[in-house]
């Protein structure tokens, strides 16, 4: 039922908890594959810019954020493979999931960007409203 799976994240500890339900939903399909969607937004990339200064640094720090998601589903020996997309995080996952036709979005309750979520409006809000297959949304 749920074979294509996306789990959004962006190293927040939602988010790593949000792997795990990932990982426990793709053993349970028995040959479910995960995409891990990590979306660097405009502001995040301007402060990456500033404070790394160097590609290479930023591309160390971005795997170092996602590096405990992908041990956990390493460990459970689920597959998986990881997209940085950049834009606004909502739109990008909504977009992206509806296109790649996901069977199911899993998304942490909150993330790293806690203005945005007061301001604006939850991500997890917005791709549980767009994305046209079931969302979970993990606390």
């Amino acid at each position: 039922m749920y074979q294509k799976i996306l789990l959004a994240a962006d190293g927040s500890e939602h988010s790593i908890r949000t792997a795990e339900r990932a990982a426990e939903l793709a053993l349970l399909q028995g040959n479910g594959e995960i995409t891990i969607v990590y979306v660097v937004d405009g502001d995040q990339s301007k402060s990456d810019v500033l404070s790394e200064g160097d590609h290479g640094m930023i591309e160390h720090r971005r795997q170092q954020r996602l590096k405990p998601i992908e041990e956990i589903l390493t460990d459970k020996n689920v597959p998986y493979q990881v997209d940085i997309r950049h834009g606004d995080p909502g739109p990008t996952i909504v977009k992206y999931a509806n296109e790649q036709s996901f069977d199911i979005v899993i998304i942490g309750s909150r993330g790293l960007n806690t203005l945005q979520e007061m301001v604006l409006g939850s991500v997890s809000h917005k791709v549980a409203k767009r994305a046209k297959c079931p969302v979970m949304i993990v606390k």
